[in-house]
């Protein structure tokens, strides 16, 4: 086990979805000085261009260790993700919305979490965020703080006092302010992916929830998404 001091910050684990906030909190974490370690679920979803980009990602950010761990979550299926349900696309709303990954992050922080105990690691980062966001319950502060007592309570590094920082970086920013850091980490927007349902031209769709809170991030903050959308894509509007 590597202590992690703010001289020594040791390896950190990245839950690594090859989505625009889990890129920003990768590279967060490496300007911290904690060496990386990345996990990427590949779980059936629909975007699975996402895992392409986490490839990209790891490589452009020097991952040391980059495992793709296949979990077919089409088994279960109750998402627009890994379902033939159709992706919403006429704008974010209130409610929680089919594109909803039955307990997505319990499962992955779980993974990861374990992860974490064979690579070294005590600190463990996710993109989750509370401010621009479609209302997924797994994505708010008190989930995240109540997972990391459960994993103090459920593994051998927790109950022998080595316990597991899960930082979330992002959870309080809104998408302006994620991709302002974005441009300030130097990293291209388009070596993400954010798009639920991309078209088969192989470009975002630009209407799902995740493409308009995306496209409006960057609009709000007054910078350039390099993501190549679909000429279909809607206007946005407040």
């Amino acid at each position: 086990m590597t202590s992690s001091t703010s001289e020594n910050p040791g390896p950190a684990v990245i839950l690594l979805s090859g989505g625009l906030d889990s890129m920003v909190t990768a590279a967060l974490a490496r300007e911290q000085g904690h060496a990386l370690h990345a996990l990427t679920i590949d779980y059936g979803q629909r975007h699975v261009r996402e895992l392409q980009s986490a490839k990209a990602i790891a490589e452009k950010l020097g991952v040391e260790r980059h495992v793709e761990l296949p979990l077919d979550l089409r088994r279960f299926g109750g998402s627009a993700l890994t379902a033939d349900i159709d992706v919403p696309k006429t704008g974010v709303g209130n409610d929680i919305p089919v594109t909803y990954v039955p307990a997505r992050n319990l499962v992955f922080l779980a993974l990861t979490t374990a992860f974490a105990e064979t690579s070294g690691s005590r600190d463990i980062f996710i993109g989750v965020n509370a401010l621009d966001y479609s209302g997924y319950p797994d994505c708010r502060p008190e989930f995240i703080a109540s997972f990391a007592e459960t994993a103090r309570l459920g593994t051998k590094q927790g109950v022998e006092g080595e316990p597991f920082s899960i930082h979330a970086p992002l959870q309080h920013m809104s998408k302006a302010d994620i991709a302002r850091e974005c441009h300030r980490l130097g990293l291209d927007p388009a070596w993400s992916w954010s798009c639920y349902d991309p078209t088969p031209e192989g470009t975002a769709c630009g209407a799902c929830d995740s493409c308009r809170l995306r496209r409006k991030g960057f609009e709000d903050a007054g910078l350039v998404d390099t993501t190549v959308y679909s000429t279909d894509a809607p206007t946005l509007t407040e």
